[in-house]
């Protein structure tokens, strides 16, 4: 491994656990927690919030473990992708409610997953043991 892919391994690695500190705070707030929520769809859409919380979970646990154990790495990379939909799906969710200047923090998500995904295929992988 070189000394480029050593610096960039370490970048994935910071960004991965930030997703999944996100990801899975979110999710579970809105699983276990969702009136400490200071959203008002999370009151308006209960069965989405649950719904959304058990995605967020899924997703703050595939984002890192898969590669941390290297079983089955490309779960990380399709956790990451999961997480590009997730993000998008928020931010036309958002915006159908007239809550655009609430998407940055998704638009912020979305840019550090889209950087898991191709920095694990292809800018340091890693490999299954």
């Amino acid at each position: 491994m070189t000394a480029e892919q050593k610096t960039f391994n370490i970048i994935l690695w910071v960004a991965q656990v930030l997703l999944a500190l996100t990801f899975v705070w979110a999710g579970f707030m809105k699983i276990f927690k969702p009136e400490d929520l200071p959203f008002v769809w999370v009151k308006d859409n209960p069965n989405l919030a649950l719904f959304t919380g058990v995605i967020d979970l899924l997703a703050g646990i595939g984002i890192v473990l898969p590669t941390l154990l290297h079983i089955k790495t490309k779960l990380t990379i399709f956790a990451a992708y999961g997480i590009i939909a997730l993000m998008i799906s928020a931010s036309i969710f958002h915006t159908s409610r007239g809550e655009t200047k609430d998407i940055g923090f998704n638009i912020f998500m979305l840019f550090i997953a889209i950087l898991v995904a191709w920095g694990r295929q292809k800018k340091a992988p890693i490999a299954d043991k």
